[in-house]
């Protein structure tokens, strides 16, 4: 397992040792004076003939290397990495989601690197940060030849004109809540199990100092969980709710993040093809979100009282699985006829976020998951797909996707035309639409929707199916922007 340590310093620390550099930010921030003054003096003579042979504009970004002479005698690399200003009003306005493609591999876990990023707007600074986080070596590497890893990356800002220095230590916890929740995304079913993963958010709980609820195996259908229970019941390693309270004592807000933990999904009777079912591993994306998010919100000390909620469940064939036409209660007190063992994520969700609203009833309730393959379909690879039930919420998390860089866009909000989808002459709802072709990740999250009830708090749902993952390795994707709408802007 990669380690890397990484450290947000001052430009004095970061450039006390590296043996490789690298220099970020937009063309004409890295052509600032104050910029070329900040660096190695054996950089000054060649930097405005390297800077030249960057694109100044594209939507892409650029990136070019040269080496250095160090002051040991030996060679250096100098990587520059020039952000994009072509951008449109959907993207990040920072450049950061180029700035993650264009650093990936250019940070190895053997090599002591030091990264500067050149910055004039203080709105950028979070994002740009994410997208380091994102673009690190992955914490979880199970190959027997992966090498030594004696490296270590320090990151600084160079702050140009009146731009504020950023929140070092705010930065090091959201990296670290995003490379927590990437390296569980990556973690092989036979190693995160239910068991393991209840494991992880134990000790996180001691960590922490969250208070903790474990519900688990029969203890789920007696306290009326019947969504998970049933989910994963046949399992070798049975389901569980985990509860991690964060209760500060000057907290003026209350918020729950319910994600969805489906440790692997082979689809259940409803089976998954061979050519669908491998990756199904990232299935806990939205469950390694919140974490994520919660240990970067828990260390940066947050004003806000956050229940995290993790559905915990692997869904299996055995001889207890949840079959088609079967007919089950959920939390929320409905009855689910089952027309769709691969539709389980939502049913999962709907017992948590019946459990956190009803029992906890937050000003906040967002859920998360790796839902519908049809969220890439509606929204993209990069952008996860919401719903909101108020359009000032909405708006919201647009902008925290824009700040953050996990971007999201909204999926259409219309319940009353799409309850139709889930109707069933023998239980309230079935649990998968009738029509595919009628905005299904729409319709997968108005099913969650609707175990509601009486909630009149605020309600997202973010659907993560495509960001959570890139070149079959998980991003973290969902950490920031969590730990983002926390605040109001």
């Amino acid at each position: 397992m990669f380690s890397l340590p990484v450290s947000f310093t001052d430009l004095k620390q970061a450039l006390a040792e590296y043996r490789t550099l690298i220099c970020v930010g937009t063309k004409a921030n890295l052509s600032a004076p104050a910029f070329a003054q900040a660096l190695p003096p054996q950089s000054q003579a060649l930097w405005p003939q390297l800077l030249d042979t960057l694109a100044a504009n594209n939507s892409d970004g650029d990136a070019q290397s040269t080496w250095l002479p160090h002051d040991d005698g030996t060679l250096v690399k100098l990587i520059v990495i020039a952000l994009p200003t072509e951008l449109s009003r959907n993207n990040t306005a920072s450049g950061a989601i180029a700035l993650a493609d264009l650093l990936k591999g250019k940070i190895t876990p053997a090599t002591t690197t030091s990264l500067l990023v050149a910055i004039s707007n203080p709105d950028h600074h979070l994002s740009l940060c994410t997208a380091i986080a994102k673009s690190l070596p992955p914490l979880f590497n199970q190959k027997s030849n992966s090498g030594t890893d004696e490296g270590h990356l320090s990151v600084a800002f160079v702050p140009l004109g009146d731009t504020p220095q950023p929140d070092l230590q705010r930065c090091l916890h959201l990296t670290e809540g995003i490379r927590t929740c990437a390296s569980l995304v990556d973690m092989p079913p036979n190693l995160l199990d239910t068991d393991h993963f209840v494991d992880i958010l134990v000790r996180w709980a001691t960590q922490l100092g969250c208070q903790l609820e474990v519900v688990r195996g029969e203890d789920l259908q007696r306290r009326a969980f019947g969504g998970i229970w049933h989910v994963g019941r046949t399992a070798p390693k049975g389901p569980a709710l985990v509860r991690l309270s964060y209760t500060p004592v000057n907290a003026n807000t209350t918020c729950a993040w319910i994600g969805k933990g489906i440790v692997y999904d082979t689809g259940g009777l409803s089976l998954k093809e061979k050519s669908t079912m491998p990756s199904m591993k990232g299935d806990m994306a939205g469950a390694a979100a919140v974490l994520g998010a919660l240990i970067a919100a828990v260390k940066c000390r947050v004003p806000v009282t956050i229940h995290a909620f993790f559905c915990l469940a692997e869904n299996a064939i055995g001889p207890q699985a949840l079959k088609p036409d079967d007919i089950i209660t959920l939390f929320s007190g409905k009855t689910v006829e089952i027309n769709n063992t691969d539709a389980e994520g939502r049913l999962v969700l709907a017992d948590g976020l019946a459990y956190a609203t009803q029992v906890f009833n937050p000003d906040l309730a967002i859920d998360i998951a790796t839902l519908t393959g049809a969220q890439l379909v509606a929204t993209g690879k990069r952008h996860a797909g919401i719903l909101a039930n108020s359009a000032a919420l909405e708006a919201r998390a647009v902008q925290a996707g824009l700040h953050t860089g996990d971007l999201v866009f909204p999926m259409l909000y219309c319940p009353e035309l799409l309850r139709s989808e889930f109707k069933s002459k023998v239980a309230d709802m079935k649990n998968s639409v009738k029509d595919r072709m009628n905005a299904q990740s729409s319709c997968a999250g108005h099913f969650i929707g609707e175990h509601l009830g009486t909630y009149q708090g605020q309600w997202l749902h973010v659907d993560i199916a495509g960001p959570a993952w890139a070149e079959d390795r998980g991003t973290g994707f969902g950490v920031a922007l969590l730990f983002d709408l926390l605040f109001n802007h």
